[in-house]
């Protein structure tokens, strides 16, 4: 392992020294292995790795590139990590949510077009009157992820939608459903896009510390 985490070291080091750029192709494994000092197993397994992450994109039959080092899609791996998170450490990714999410919808307040708002105002009205526990969990992420995307920073929407794992959600969703919640969930969503749409970033803000810090709440009494 360490000398695969050595060839891991040695390729990232290229790539952020700016020998390797987005889309660039890596040079031939024999001559890539040379290069660096390595063994050709070693590199193999680390271009596996980092491939993994999304760093590298291994096209059968015609090399290794580096991908477009995109956050949301470097940070597409947190999201398969939050899934497996533990009772013990659902909190702890909430808390981020809570310091992350009303500073992005503070910015959506300030950013927002009126085009986005349209979208928004159709996410709300999708709901229907009597949903499952499918359908609440998929729009209350599609509404939290076009409230992110109108902040207008694609790390801040990466980070947040790997923060909101449909998995962690639909746990959520189950037992607050139990409590009554989706009236009130509907009406805070509701206020948060009000806010939005009238360019009250304060305001927003406040409404989405609320709603986050609400299911907070009720988590810190069942766990």
């Amino acid at each position: 392992m360490a000398v695969t985490d050595e060839a891991i070291d040695k390729i990232k080091q290229m790539i952020v020294a700016g020998e390797l750029r987005p889309g660039d192709r890596l040079p031939r494994e024999p001559d890539l292995a040379e290069r660096l000092g390595l063994s050709r197993n070693s590199l193999r397994e680390a271009v596996k790795a980092l491939s993994l992450i999304r760093v590298l994109d291994v096209r059968q039959g015609d090399g290794t590139y580096v991908t477009s080092l995109d956050p949301a899609l470097l940070l597409d791996a947190l999201s398969f990590v939050v899934d497996f998170h533990r009772d013990d450490t659902v909190l702890e990714f909430l808390e981020v949510r809570r310091i992350l999410e009303p500073a992005a919808t503070a910015l959506a307040a300030q950013r927002v077009t009126e085009e986005q708002v349209e979208t928004l105002r159709l996410v709300l009205d999708g709901l229907g009157d009597d949903p499952s526990i499918d359908e609440l969990v998929a729009n209350d992420l599609e509404f939290h992820r076009q409230i992110a995307a109108c902040a207008g920073n694609n790390v801040l929407t990466s980070l947040l939608d790997s923060l909101s794992g449909p998995t962690t959600r639909a746990r959520i969703w189950r037992g607050l459903t139990q409590e009554g919640a989706v009236s009130k969930t509907r009406e805070q969503h509701a206020a948060i896009l009000d806010a939005v749409a009238s360019g009250q970033p304060e305001l927003a803000r406040a409404w989405a510390t609320v709603h986050i810090a609400g299911v907070e709440e009720w988590l810190r009494r069942v766990l």
